[in-house]
Parts: C-alpha cells; sequence; structure tokens
C-alpha cells in the first residue's frame, strides 16, 4: 500500500485557516525566503491527497501550484470534469483514504503527500499516516478550521527533530507510533 505523509502549517492557537478558509495569516507573513523544508519533503513523494475544501482554496492558483499528480478526494465533485488546464494533473475521486492508497499502490505510487484538515483527520483516525511535519506560526488567530479533530482513541507520536526558523515558526517533525 502506498504510504501517507503530512506537511502542513498551523497557527499557534492550532488552526490551519480561518473559519472562511483564508490563510492570510500565513501567506502575508514574511518568510524571509524560507521554504521550511518543503522542498525536500517533497522530493520523493509520487502524489498529492487532498480533500474538497484545499481544492477549492488552490484551484484557481496560476501556474497550478503542483507538479505530481493531485487527487482530490471528493464526493460533491467525483464524476464531474476537470478544469481543462488541470487535465491530466486533477483526478476527482470519490473514495475513502483505504481505498484511494490501495488504488495508487496498484499505479506504482509509493507515497503521498495528505493535505487538507478534514483528510489528515480521515487519514490519521484510519491509521494511515506514517509521519507528519507541521510548522506552528507564532500568530494567534482565535477561530478557525482545526488542524485536529475528535479521535475514537489517542493516536501515539515520537519527536523526530525540531527546528526554529528565522521567520519564528516551528517545525516539528513526527512519527507516527503504531
Amino acid at each position: 500500500m502506498a504510504t501517507a505523509h503530512v506537511f502542513i502549517a498551523t497557527s499557534l492557537d492550532g488552526f490551519i485557516a480561518r473559519p472562511d478558509g483564508s490563510l492570510d495569516w500565513l501567506l502575508q507573513r514574511d518568510h524571509a525566503g524560507e521554504d521550511h523544508g518543503y522542498t525536500d519533503f517533497m522530493a520523493d513523494k509520487d502524489a498529492i491527497v487532498m480533500g474538497h475544501g484545499t481544492y477549492t482554496t488552490v484551484a484557481d492558483m496560476k501556474p497550478w501550484p503542483y507538479d505530481r499528480p493531485a487527487y482530490v478526494l471528493t464526493k460533491t465533485l467525483a464524476g464531474t470534469p476537470v478544469p481543462e488546464s488541470q487535465q491530466g494533473k486533477v483526478f476527482f475521486l470519490d473514495l475513502t483514504p483505504q481505498e484511494l492508497l490501495a488504488k495508487l499502490a496498484r499505479e506504482q505510487v509509493q507515497k503521498v503527500y495528505v493535505d487538507g484538515g478534514k483528510l489528515v483527520q480521515s487519514f490519521l483516525r484510519e491509521g494511515l499516516v506514517q509521519d507528519m511535519v507541521i510548522t506552528t506560526v507564532p500568530v494567534l488567530i482565535g477561530a478557525g478550521r482545526p488542524l485536529f479533530g475528535a479521535l475514537a482513541k489517542d493516536i501515539d507520536l515520537e519527536l523526530v527533530s525540531s527546528q526554529r526558523f528565522p521567520s519564528g515558526m516551528v517545525q516539528c517533525k513526527y512519527r507516527v507510533l503504531p
């Protein structure tokens, strides 16, 4: 089966976006030209998996920000045509995380980048995430879309490394324990 890996940023109070989905608190920050390890993280990923909300946030970006196939898990868009500019790059699917990873493994995909709060939560609940890189931005936004949601049981993590960036962001890499 393909493996799932997370790379995401949160506000200090644990939100990945404002209630309306806005990322202004993240995008308007001076990152001093830092990529925060994203390039290294993506170096061995074969595909990107995102939910409908994340896709809606990035859908109008020009040029398309990803150089790997992007699989959008969505009941709403599944069966609808992909915009012409994204054909061959974006695929709308109505599958569970488990079904998707099995499908991708059959297509020789080994590692996928999972992006989007609800999708990360569902992959975690199903025990499919191997590791997470979480970058904490030093800002409190007060309300928004949380990275983590309710769980049926605890998920134990092992801190692999942590790093502070000149921009004030702190990045922690965790391995999800079985």
